[in-house]
């Protein structure tokens, strides 16, 4: 496609978002949680997007409250310098423009380009960042198992095509590397990487150090920490969009968001600046039902097209798993995995905690006999475990215990087994490389 066409889509994709009418009203009112617009109310929806004459050029924002008067903006800059009296105009709802050239690339929550490699070539279809989830009877059922490389998920909690599945960790414990291994499938046509509320220094070394040779196919949407509620908030849905968009071409995609649990923050900030009252840790109701529409949006789309497996990162606040976020999400995915910091602390990485991970749709990946083997296995795991106070203190003797023997014989090599970096050859027969590693010694 030469600059002429690249220029006419451009064009055509710019005109679709234009109103034939100009439609603006005047800022009556500035705080620092949203901004008071008249004129407004009679022509908007909640989620129009509203561009603002601020003092050093225009500003964005989108309209998060509705009044018979007035409507509420939360502008998209953390620091929007918008006086009273200033001009605001209707822009329609929230779209972006993805396009399979834009694998390889860096973006931000509005689909703009972040990784100064030039302008990115717009798709000819506009993606609403709030589209509604395939029909439930539409849609294709999740039966392909899928080999992610990871002997620890492949063996335990193994993953199907259009699953979705949580990653619940704690700081510090080796999320980033988890899923950016995850990435490393070769399984999936595409990756799309929604990164939400990480440190700015922290972007280069996952997208260049940790994601490597995967960015070829990936697609990085990114919202850093200091960036505002509202980006934030955006950059899911904008991974999401960017994911259905190769979903619809057919293509098997990966989607990792990191990190859902930041989502809930910023749609939080969002919805009490609309006024909404909180009512779980601080939590306002619509929080619950925005990560649950996200994650209905994942999964197989329509019989013909492809499938999103979903990768969703969650941040356990202090390791309480039982914080209204993580409980909400574990309650809607299909399987979560458990990271533990006792686990990582005994340098154990990938730090998943066995017993305490599951995988909803592993029977469509093991067959029986696999499936009766990891059930001996977590058995065997679970013996060992709940002993482990017990052998420390010397209060078992070797011989009194047949079982406890072949445990404390076979469990630790089974952990050393698991062990595995970024680095690592990825396992494409897990279960054979387990029964030669338990046969030796």
């Amino acid at each position: 496609m030469n600059a002429l066409d690249r220029l006419a889509h451009a064009i055509a994709a710019a005109t679709k978002e234009v109103d034939p009418v100009r439609v603006g009203g005047r800022v009556t009112q500035v705080t620092p949680s949203a901004i008071r617009v008249s004129g407004l109310s009679k022509m908007v929806c909640l989620g129009d997007l509203v561009t603002l004459s601020g003092k050093g050029g225009e500003r964005r924002g989108e309209i998060i409250r509705l009044d018979e008067q007035d409507v509420m903006v939360k502008p998209f800059e953390p620091h929007a310098d918008i006086g009273i009296g200033a001009r605001a105009y209707r822009k329609g709802a929230l779209t972006v423009h993805p396009h399979v050239s834009w694998k390889g690339r860096v973006v931000d929550a509005l689909g703009q380009p972040a990784d100064n490699l030039g302008p990115l070539h717009p798709g000819p279809e506009a993606m609403p960042l709030d589209r509604e989830p395939p029909q439930m009877l539409e849609r294709g059922r999740v039966r392909k198992p899928v080999r992610t490389g990871v002997k620890v998920i492949d063996l335990f909690t193994p993953l199907c095509v259009g699953q979705r599945v949580g990653v619940f960790a704690g700081s510090g414990v080796g999320k980033s590397t988890l899923l950016a291994m995850l990435a490393g499938s070769d399984d999936f046509d595409t990756v799309v990487v929604g990164l939400v509320g990480e440190r700015g220094r922290e972007v280069r070394e996952f997208v260049e150090d940790v994601l490597g040779k995967a960015l070829e196919r990936s697609v990085i949407v990114v919202a850093t920490g200091d960036e505002s509620a509202m980006m934030r908030r955006l950059a899911p849905r904008t991974a999401m969009s960017v994911a259905e968009y190769f979903r619809g071409r057919g293509d098997s995609v990966l989607l990792i968001i990191d990190s859902a649990t930041r989502f809930a923050h910023a749609a939080r900030d969002v919805s009490m600046a609309a006024g909404e009252p909180p009512v779980a840790r601080g939590y306002t109701p619509s929080v619950f039902s925005d990560l649950t529409h996200l994650l209905e949006r994942a999964g197989p789309g329509p019989e013909g097209e492809g499938a999103i497996t979903g990768i969703f990162s969650v941040l356990v606040d202090g390791d309480d798993h039982n914080d209204p976020v993580a409980d909400t999400l574990r309650g809607v995915l299909d399987g979560h995995i458990v990271l533990d910091r006792s686990i990582a602390d005994a340098g154990r990485y990938p730090a998943v905690n066995v017993l305490g991970s599951i995988s909803r749709l592993s029977q469509h990946a093991w067959t029986a006999e696999e499936r009766e083997l990891i059930m001996r296995l977590k058995a065997m795991i679970s013996r060992y475990e709940d002993t482990r106070d017990l052998r420390l203190m010397g209060g078992y003797q070797p011989g009194s215990d047949a079982a406890l023997d072949k445990a404390c014989q076979l469990v630790p090599k089974i952990y050393e087994f698991l062990r595995q970096d970024a680095r690592s050859r990825q396992a494409s027969d897990p279960f054979s490389d387990l029964a030669r590693a338990l046969s030796q010694g």
